[in-house]
Parts: structure tokens; C-alpha cells; sequence
């Protein structure tokens, strides 16, 4: 693993400078909110890392976590208890995946293509049924899943923590996941190993779904109002962090692990660049120059073997 253990000393590089010149960065209040702010970006992460992995992509994941933002809320409202309200937040949001997937997997589309528009239409529909306006009058059950603002982050940390340890255990040891590997790594040779790749790459998308729906609802109970434009700019955060956190963009490599690092590298930029007193404005493009690195690194790093079996072939 070792894009994993680069991103991990460039992160406690970058947290040793903020030790020596910027101290107050590490005070409790500081790490809750970036942890608040950031767990449903690792929630969508963690859906994205399996699409990619296939070796496609799934750019419409801000307008669906809109989407199921905006129906958990209205449910919430209209007296549902909590538990439905959770079911119909990820069952949308899988519903909306598995439409993806079934374009890409089964009509043969690119994934590219039917994300973007998937990405536009969602968005503005949501903007036409709302029209902008946003949910209120959430009750008292649905904030904060109904405990209390203190307790909401511990269990949000539990679940975020299960499933990270979850997904990292099965990513080594589970059949299903090996034939996620596989389909991203050589589709045609894992079609010969009987791996029916077209129900692999539906299933992640589906997967995918399910998990954006799941941080939309996390996301909601932490405010009394749902914004009908949430999400905006998302489908970049997780798509860097997971390149970031070592996943070929072509698929077949990438880890959970990495991921999880990618997230806390890119969402500690901001924060970082406000305590060292720099202009916010530069978080976008420190951003960009990681993803740039993170990418080139990969190209350099695929190119050697291929470099040196030609030379070995040339040789003999």
C-alpha cells in the first residue's frame, strides 16, 4: 500500500507545520466541525471508490444526495417515523444508482455521458418541484436523529467507523469484491472467469446510491432547514478524494483505506489555509495541484512495467 502510506505522511506533514505555527488548528471544536462537515463526503466516497473501482464513474452523486436530502426532509415532515424515512433516503438514492448502472452495464453507454446528464436533469428537477424553496418546520425527531447534538457525532463517528472497517475487511476477503477488482482490471478476462461483469458494475452503481442517500439523511438532521441546492460541487470532492487516496481512474485498483485518507488530506486544506492566515481562496487550487500529482504519480507508476517489459522483449 503505498500511495496509502504517502498520503499518510503528507497528512502528518501537513499537520506537523500546522503544529509548530498555527496550534489552535487542534482544538476539539475544530475537529468536530471538520468532522461533521466532512463524514458525508466520506459516506459518498466510500459508494464512489466501488464505481470506480470498475473502472467507470459516477458524476450525478450531488444532485441525487440533493434529492434525497430534500425527500428525507419532506417525509420527515409529513410524520413519518424515522426508520421509513432512512429506508426511503437510501432506496431513492439506490433506485437513482441502479438507473446508472443499468445505462452503463446494460445499454453500454458511457458512464461519463450518462452521469452528466443524469447530473443536469436530476438537478433541475429538483429545482422545478421546489422551485428553490427549501424544507422547514423539521420536527424534533428528525434533527439530529433525535438524540442530542452532543451524541449525534459519536454515533455518526460509530457508523462512519463500522462501515469503513467493513468495506476494508471485505475489499480482501470477500468473493464479491474480488470480481469488482477484477471487472476494472481486465473486463474481458474476468468475463472469461464466468464473472458476469454487467451485473457487477449495475450493482455498484446501485451500491453507490444507496450510500449517497445514507449521507443525504446524515447530512439533513443536522440542520432545521434542507436546502433544496445541497450537494453542489460534491461529485468533485469525492471523485479527487478517492484518486487522491490511490484508486486508478481506469479501475481494478484503489482501497477504502486510501479513500478515507484522501478525504481528511483534501478536507483539511481549507481549515488549514484559514489558520496559517492564507486567503481561502487558494483551497481550490491546492486541491487541483494534489489531484494533479495524485494522477500523474499513477500515469508514471503505470508506465515503468510497461517501459520495462518492452525493453525486456526488445532484449530477447
Amino acid at each position: 500500500m503505498p500511495r496509502e502510506r504517502a498520503i499518510g505522511l503528507v497528512i502528518v506533514a501537513l499537520y506537523a507545520v500546522l503544529a509548530v505555527t498555527a496550534p489552535a488548528f487542534f482544538t476539539r471544536e475544530n475537529f468536530a466541525d471538520l468532522f461533521l462537515g466532512n463524514f458525508p463526503v466520506l459516506l459518498v466516497a466510500m459508494g464512489t471508490t466501488l464505481v470506480i473501482l470498475t473502472g467507470e464513474i459516477d458524476i450525478s452523486v450531488g444532485s441525487v444526495f440533493a434529492i434525497c436530502g430534500v425527500l428525507a426532509g419532506a417525509s420527515a415532515v409529513a410524520g413519518l417515523p424515522l426508520p421509513m424515512v432512512a429506508v426511503i433516503a437510501c432506496v431513492v438514492g439506490a433506485l437513482f444508482g441502479a438507473l446508472n448502472g443499468a445505462l452503463v452495464a446494460y445499454a453500454g453507454l458511457p458512464s461519463i455521458v450518462v452521469t452528466l446528464a443524469s447530473m443536469v436533469v436530476l438537478r433541475d428537477g429538483l429545482r422545478w418541484a421546489t422551485q428553490g424553496a427549501w424544507i422547514q418546520d423539521l420536527p424534533q425527531t428528525f434533527q439530529w436523529l433525535g438524540m442530542a447534538q452532543s451524541a449525534f457525532p459519536i454515533v455518526a463517528a460509530a457508523l462512519v467507523t463500522a462501515m469503513q472497517v467493513a468495506l476494508s475487511w471485505s475489499a480482501t476477503r470477500v468473493a464479491a469484491f474480488r470480481a469488482v477488482y477484477a471487472t476494472g482490471s481486465d473486463p474481458q478476462a474476468a468475463r472469461l472467469a464466468g464473472i458476469d461483469t454487467q451485473l457487477v458494475k449495475f450493482v455498484a452503481f446501485a451500491a453507490g446510491g444507496a450510500f449517497t442517500g445514507l449521507a443525504a439523511l446524515l447530512n439533513a438532521v443536522r440542520f432545521n432547514q434542507i436546502p433544496s441546492n445541497a450537494g453542489l460541487g460534491l461529485e468533485m470532492k469525492v471523485i479527487a478524494a478517492v484518486v487522491v487516496g490511490g484508486a486508478a481512474v481506469r479501475g481494478g485498483r484503489g482501497s477504502f483505506a486510501g479513500t478515507l485518507l484522501g478525504v481528511v488530506l483534501l478536507s483539511s486544506v481549507g481549515p488549514a489555509l484559514v489558520f496559517l492566515g492564507v486567503t481561502s481562496y487558494w483551497e481550490r487550487a491546492i486541491q487541483g495541484l494534489i489531484v494533479l500529482a495524485a494522477v500523474a504519480v499513477d500515469a508514471w507508476s503505470t508506465r515503468k512495467p510497461i517501459v520495462a517489459s518492452r525493453r525486456a522483449a526488445g532484449m530477447s
